[in-house]
């Protein structure tokens, strides 16, 4: 071949190249050049249908590729959600409206459980009424997540505060070896870890929280502003994954068949099998956004400006996103 012509092809062929690279690059500077989905989410039986949905390859049957990114608490992951980092989350409500209240861009997609997190104290901490947990030791999850909000309130109702407790934030997972090594006196925690902790003879559940506060929304689905606005169609099929999903759980738990939900947990979630059913049975899992579910958000936000946590009731059309 010419020599010449050689070196022409040659030549175009690389600024083919350079041009395509520079593409790509540009595409993913504006998020186009990357079709992942980043999911996020706590190591929590509360985020099951996720789990199952994935262990199931739902998201792949509807060509959607996910990357599930696990975060120690609600409040990270809104961080995570208003960075951009995240386009959709599975997270308890406190953290969501506290983050739409501080304009981040996102919204409720669906419910996705209530109910399910509960106050386990040690019994040599001789607590034994709300009176009693004045002047102890205990951990949450963070101030931002959902079951702050619980204690905050379950103090409130029995006349103490935050400011009559120690309270400090620690990662789930470590807190019922800070229970076992006598750190702390007690915690507020979500399942699997309440059953977990009180499983344990040295513990005991001082309220759980359908008594602290009965049907109250817990964790949610949330896509944010821009991946609803680029990827309508994808958002509509993560609904029908997660309502098929929770189909699944509440028509095996029903029929007495836990152990198949649980069998497409993580591992890190499931210590033992058994413990896990239970934890699973111990809450209901819902999906969708209907009016019923509005209403207990309401309330729940109307009881978070009564205690300080909320300056006002975040309206439904800064809130809610329905197909």
């Amino acid at each position: 071949m010419n020599k010449k012509i050689t070196f022409v092809l040659v030549l175009a062929l690389t600024a083919f190249l350079v041009m395509g690279a520079a593409s790509a690059g540009f595409l993913d500077f504006l998020g186009g050049g990357d079709d992942t989905v980043k999911i996020g989410y706590l190591p929590s039986d509360h985020d099951a249908a996720l789990f199952v949905a994935d262990a199931q390859g739902k998201f792949a049957e509807k060509n959607i590729t996910t990357e599930l990114v696990q975060f120690n608490n609600g409040g990270d992951l809104m961080t995570a959600m208003a960075s951009g980092e995240v386009d959709v989350g599975y997270v308890g409500i406190a953290p969501v409206l506290s983050s739409v209240e501080k304009g981040v861009p996102v919204k409720v997609i669906s419910s996705a459980q209530t109910d399910g997190s509960g106050i386990v104290v040690t019994k040599d901490s001789g607590i034994t009424s709300a009176a009693d947990l004045k002047g102890k030791n205990i951990a949450t999850p963070g101030e931002a997540s959902i079951q702050y909000v619980l204690l905050t309130y379950y103090l409130d109702k029995n006349g103490l505060s935050t400011d009559d407790l120690n309270i400090s934030a620690m990662k789930v997972p470590s807190m019922n070896d800070a229970l076992k090594t006598k750190q702390i006196d007690g915690i507020i925690t979500f399942q699997p870890y309440v059953s977990i902790a009180a499983n344990s003879s040295d513990n005991v559940v001082l309220a759980d929280s359908a008594t602290i506060l009965p049907n109250h929304p817990c964790c949610v689905v949330v896509a944010s502003d821009d991946f609803i606005k680029n990827h309508e169609d994808t958002v509509k099929d993560i609904i029908s994954i997660h309502e098929n999903a929770t189909k699944f759980i509440n028509d095996n738990i029903k029929s007495g068949n836990s152990s198949a939900v649980v069998e497409l947990l993580p591992d890190d979630i499931v210590s033992d099998a058994d413990l896990e059913a239970k934890s699973l049975e111990s809450f209901p899992f819902i999906s969708g956004i209907d009016d019923g579910f509005k209403a207990d958000v309401d309330a729940f936000q109307k009881l978070e400006v009564d205690i300080g946590i909320l300056k006002n009731v975040i309206p439904h059309d800064k809130l809610f996103w329905e197909a």
